[in-house]
């Protein structure tokens, strides 16, 4: 577990990686997991929708094996960012996601397992979009948008990424 805090320790809040760590093992249900930081060109990085620093998306490991991929970031919300996990397995299908931290006095709704379970199952190949596939939650708008923007984002990222053997 000290291995996978360094490298967090750099990009990722220290509340907020706690988080992650928790997250992350109880998807895989496991201890212990590591996380290597994917990195990938200035160049690739500009055709990408969401961005990858380096300190976004990680390959999940326990004892050397590969388990997924762990992406963290903030979408923003009416005045605010909040803060969000995405963990796919090797095969780079979504299994969960999770709003780690919400800023906001209204639209945290946006954090129920009920509405995020629509994004389980996407791949690469998926588009999301809250005018025709994700349910919209009633004083939520702004912060439906943005995440469902923030993984269709993601999504289009793997695609390419893996179209281009970076995954």
């Amino acid at each position: 577990m000290s291995f996978a805090l360094m490298l967090f320790a750099f990009g990722v809040p220290k509340a907020v990686h706690k988080k992650v760590v928790k997250e992350v093992e109880k998807t895989f249900d496991v201890e212990g997991v590591s996380f290597s930081p994917i990195s990938v060109s200035e160049e690739v990085n500009q055709d990408l929708p969401a961005k990858i620093t380096g300190e976004n998306l990680y390959q999940v490991t326990v004892q050397n094996k590969p388990l997924g991929y762990a992406f963290v970031d903030q979408a923003p919300s009416k005045t605010a960012k909040f803060d969000y996990l995405v963990v796919f397995d090797t095969e780079l299908i979504v299994v969960n996601s999770k709003v780690l931290v919400y800023r906001e006095e209204y639209g945290g709704e946006i954090g129920s397992k009920r509405w995020l379970k629509q994004f389980l199952g996407k791949t690469g190949n998926d588009r999301v979009s809250s005018e025709t596939n994700i349910d919209a939650i009633a004083g939520a708008t702004i912060s439906v948008r943005s995440m469902t923007k923030s993984m269709d984002n993601l999504l289009q990222t793997i695609g390419i990424l893996q179209k281009k053997g970076n995954l």
